[in-house]
């Protein structure tokens, strides 16, 4: 017997698989704030060397704060003021002749910098001068959060397997709350960065087990409709965000105001059930049984109810023991699961690298970074709502390659497209973050549905920490723009089509019941 004959005779989509869709839409939604946290928390402002120190009370302090900057600090070519160079001394020859540069002697900045608090209040690049040489600093906010989230995935995803969905997800919810909050406080850079790492380790056990817990209580026919619902989870909260960020401009309310959510996530955890399927594949019929019985009573279905006996529980697993304990290492140790591992492992990098290479790149067009921020997710909305149609139209492979191959389009063009052109590029990069999240979402729902139950969280785990790799190296990727500026866009382009090569050599999931066992794989992969 297979598990979705017992969702069948319970009904597989009820009140009951949709309040568990309400509990995980409020658990996730603070997850993509803290994810694109860093675009304005570790935002740049307009900045150039902090000159007051010249002023000894000769000539110097005489001049208007714009005559100061003339003679102190050098004009690029784009005319506007350096932001991490100063003249030596003070050239007050250039407020009678300002095009008179040669041979003027610059050097780094003095005496830190003057940052204009107009847009933000406070930032952490303002608050521990993360500009010119320390821009490394920077970017190695986003990347440190993420390695965090990498490994965390791999340690929730195994735990998960281990104990359980549900404990797991509460141990998220309270110690990803406690780091978030303590990293607010962070007195250095360096203790933020180690809370910031903790707190991408704890939040990321919201994402894998909350979206299999959904996707294992439901049956095949609304699979996609809970993925597409888990994916807009994330979707409004990232249009959320965007007004959240505008009103409050100080980093550390930021942070505080985008955790506050966990605390109602909190409260509606005690109605969150545990795996029915997890519970018979660890051999726990009895608990799986009362949970059933709970889903067939909330569905109105109690008839069904004196079916549901542990010895028909305990025939859905037969071809594998109940007691036995899986590990990461049952993804490698047959022919096909390693097929599939490597190929979803792959799939995931890509796709997360070009989901937040694009997303990251909130200041690259010149144009208001709330706005971009906004339209960013709002993009997300037809693209996801256009999925839950393609999912059972062409299936999970084609959907996904066809949208990998779009995104690199989009990417490919703004190579050629002129900088000057920044509403342009912009639509361009608007569009090609839809076929990104368009892939995201799908891979989210096809990953769930090709592993196994009985691995399905330590696979889900593995992929999502290759996900996260690929997130923690897209800033990084950002800083190739040094070397030329279109580098960024040529690396992503490359990285979407080979995301797409790979979707191609991964079977289809459409109208399948979800494997049970390592067994089923090696039979039907």
């Amino acid at each position: 017997m297979k598990f979705e004959n017992i969702l069948d005779d319970i009904n597989g989509f009820g009140r009951f698989q949709i309040m568990i869709i309400v509990i995980s839409f409020i658990g996730r939604f603070t997850l993509p704030c803290h994810f694109m946290l860093n675009n304005f928390i570790a935002a740049v402002p307009s900045h150039h060397c902090d000159i007051s120190y010249l002023d000894d009370g000769g000539i110097f302090s005489n001049l208007t704060q714009t005559e100061r900057l003339v003679v102190s600090i050098p004009v690029q070519d784009d005319g506007t003021f350096s932001s991490c160079r100063m003249f030596e001394e003070p050239q007050y020859h250039l407020l009678l002749n300002s095009s008179n540069v040669t041979g003027l002697n610059t050097v780094p900045c003095q005496n830190g910098w003057v940052y204009d608090n107009s847009t933000f209040t406070s930032t952490l690049t303002s608050q521990w001068d993360l500009v010119c040489d320390r821009r490394g600093k920077n970017k190695a906010t986003a990347t440190i959060f993420f390695v965090g989230v990498m490994l965390g995935a791999i340690s929730f995803g195994s735990l998960s397997d281990r104990f359980g969905r549900r404990i797991m997800l509460l141990v998220s919810y309270v110690s990803g709350t406690l780091f978030a909050v303590a990293s607010a406080f962070s007195s250095s850079y360096v203790m933020f960065v180690v809370l910031r790492f903790f707190t991408g380790f704890c939040l990321t056990g919201i994402v894998i087990v909350s979206a299999v817990l959904s996707v294992e209580w439901v049956d095949v026919e609304h699979r996609k409709l809970v993925g597409v619902a888990d994916s807009l989870s994330w979707t409004f909260g990232n249009m959320v965000f965007a007004a959240i960020a505008y009103l409050v401009t100080d980093w550390r309310w930021l942070i505080l105001a985008v955790t506050s959510p966990i605390t109602l996530a909190l409260v509606t955890w005690r109605w969150m059930p545990e795996s029915a399927r997890w519970l018979i594949a660890n051999g726990k019929l009895e608990e799986a049984q009362m949970y059933l019985k709970k889903c067939a009573k909330m569905n109105r279905t109690q008839g069904s109810i004196d079916t549901l006996k542990t010895e028909t529980l305990a025939t859905v697993v037969e071809s594998e023991k109940s007691d036995r304990i899986y590990s990461y290492l049952d993804l490698i140790r047959t022919p096909k699961m390693r097929k599939l591992a490597l190929c979803t492992g792959i799939l995931w990098f890509c796709v997360a690298m070009i989901f937040y290479g694009i997303s990251f790149n909130i200041t690259g067009f010149g144009l208001n970074i709330y706005l971009t921020q906004f339209t960013y997710a709002a993009i997300e909305v037809p693209s996801k709502g256009s999925i839950y149609y393609l999912l059972d139209k062409i299936g999970r492979r084609v959907t996904v390659v066809g949208a990998m191959l779009l995104a690199g389009v989009c990417l490919g063009i703004n190579i050629v497209v002129p900088k000057g052109m920044s509403t342009v590029r912009t639509v361009v990069a608007v569009f090609g973050k839809g076929f990104s999240s368009a892939a995201f979402a799908t891979i989210v729902l096809y990953s769930s549905e090709l592993y196994p139950t009985v691995v399905r969280q330590n696979g889900m785990g593995y992929i999502s920490s290759m996900a996260r790799l690929g997130v923690a190296v897209a800033p990084l990727i950002l800083l190739l723009d040094d070397v030329w500026g279109e580098l960024p866009q040529l690396v992503l382009c490359s990285v979407a089509l080979l995301g797409a090569i790979v979707a191609h050599r991964l079977s289809e999931t459409r109208n399948r019941c979800l494997a049970e066992t390592i067994e089923d794989i090696e039979q039907q992969w």
